[in-house]
């Protein structure tokens, strides 16, 4: 048989490609075909077309951002959570595969289709998190280019680059303040774009542009961008115009008052309110120290281990990333990357510690998890986890728990959003940087340690159900 399917998770990093591959390794231990478009960070690859869809048996959509589905009109499509495609990708294939025709007619009339429209509109009101996760996805290139591009400038310009204007540091310094600065528009332009689709953009790129410049920050734009999309649901809605004007409605009539309304909505709203509660936020993370800073620290790196890039961990990242400012390193920053390092770390080094408790494939799998922890993919840990969860992830929230905790009470600040132990290197990134190293290593110590002792022999747990395959030289879930 014959199958395509699209994977997409908020980052478009981890996941996206772990979901594809868990799909087309299950595929071909059933003897089937399948062809799986990627939407990742770097845009759509492997691309379906239209001939892949008319030989389609099956067709599967596992992605947590909002996916085009027109191409697909007419079909039987499965729907799930990108992990479902991780967990469990053989009962996804077979539920695709006995998904009938007469579920999604070829053709529909009229009616149907006005009826169509509106269950899909009906379902985008709903999902929170899958707006937030659309926005997120399209704001952290920015954050991450832009966190790197000023670390760099300072590796390159030294601490007051900004005072040689002109220099090359210095115009990578800057370059990475505007990336820095468009990330608050794109947030809240794309929570809206998720909510109401192209109509959506302008009012929320003008309240995320509003966000940026009037103290109201991250939450700022949150709020600006579910405020545009349902907004613009509104106007679509009840705003009626003759037939003979329906072709303003796009062009000038909802761009106008949707940009209008957000326009004094953050002024005379939003702005004032918003930017008072990140005041009194900062002030509260700036006094911060002992008990206090190793309580929140604690708090972060169970959320980064809870679930490997699901989302409470986005939830602690989207916070991290929030406390950052250009020039500036931020404690919660270092906090959440240390504890996101520190899951797949330890499980790699529970691999060597303890080899009669892991397949040959799993010790395979935990050399991959050297370079996925250094390189702060906490996704790494995923298949472990999977495999056996009641003792994986209690292991590495405590490992995780053990970093953040020590980052914060070390005092360790970190000015870039991403990039692993590799961005240590760069000067200027790191405060503290010997004592965030020791972190990271005791939280990789615990997880390992923890790991180690309650995992069971291979022999007693030679029934689970996922199991590690070595396909064509490659380690596959």
């Amino acid at each position: 048989m014959k199958l395509v399917a699209i994977t997409s998770c908020p980052t478009g990093i981890a996941h996206t490609y772990m979901a594809a591959e868990a799909l087309q390794v299950a595929a071909k231990a059933m003897g089937h075909n399948i062809k799986v478009e990627t939407q990742g960070s770097v845009g759509a690859e492997n691309v379906i077309t239209e001939q892949d869809l008319r030989e389609a048996d099956g067709i599967i959509i596992a992605a947590d951002t909002k996916v085009d589905k027109s191409r697909f009109a007419g079909r039987a499509i499965i729907e799930v959570p990108v992990k479902e495609a991780i967990r469990d990708p053989k009962e996804l294939i077979n539920r695709a595969l006995s998904a009938k025709p007469e579920e999604a007619p070829a053709k529909v009339d009229l009616t149907e289709q006005v009826n169509q429209i509106k269950a899909e509109e009906k379902e985008s009101r709903s999902g929170i998190y899958k707006h937030l996760m659309t926005g997120v996805s399209f704001m952290i290139p920015f954050v991450v280019a832009g966190g790197l591009l000023i670390a760099l400038g300072f590796a390159i310009g030294g601490i007051y680059v900004f005072d040689h204007p002109g220099s090359f540091g210095e115009t990578l310094f800057t370059t990475g303040k505007s990336a820095f600065a468009l990330m608050i528009p794109i947030l809240g332009a794309y929570i809206a774009y998720s909510i109401a689709d192209r109509p959506a953009l302008v009012p929320g790129m003008i309240g995320g542009y509003f966000a940026s410049t009037n103290g109201s920050g991250f939450l700022g734009a949150l709020l600006a961008g579910f405020a545009a999309g349902y907004l613009v649901l509104a106007i679509k809605k009840y705003l009626k115009l003759p037939k003979t004007m329906q072709g303003l409605m796009p062009i000038l009539i909802i761009p106008l008052l949707s940009a209008g309304i957000m326009g004094l909505l953050m002024v005379y709203v939003v702005g004032e309110p918003v930017a008072f509660v990140n005041k009194a936020l900062a002030d509260w993370l700036n006094s911060l120290n002992g008990t206090n800073a190793a309580i929140l620290g604690i708090i972060l790196g169970l959320m980064q281990a809870f679930d490997m890039g699901g989302p409470v961990n986005k939830a602690a990242y989207a916070f991290a990333t929030s406390t950052l400012v250009p020039g500036h390193a931020s404690p919660i920053m270092a906090a959440v990357m240390a504890a996101g390092m520190v899951p797949p770390l330890g499980i790699a080094l529970s691999t060597v510690l303890a080899k009669r408790k892991y397949t040959a494939a799993e010790k395979e799998a935990g050399k991959a998890c050297w370079a996925l922890g250094a390189s702060f993919i906490t996704e790494g840990a995923i298949p472990f986890a999977a495999t056996d969860p009641l003792r994986v992830i209690p292991s590495i929230m405590a490992g995780s728990a053990v970093a953040g905790g020590l980052s914060m009470v070390f005092g360790a600040g970190l000015a870039v959003p991403h990039g692993g132990v590799w961005v240590l290197l760069i000067p200027n990134v790191v405060t503290q940087l010997v004592p965030y190293i020791i972190a990271i290593l005791a939280g990789t110590v615990v997880t390992a340690g923890i790991l180690s002792f309650v995992k069971k022999n291979v022999s007693e747990t030679s029934g689970s159900k996922v199991q590690y395959e070595n396909v064509q030289g490659e380690l596959k879930l």
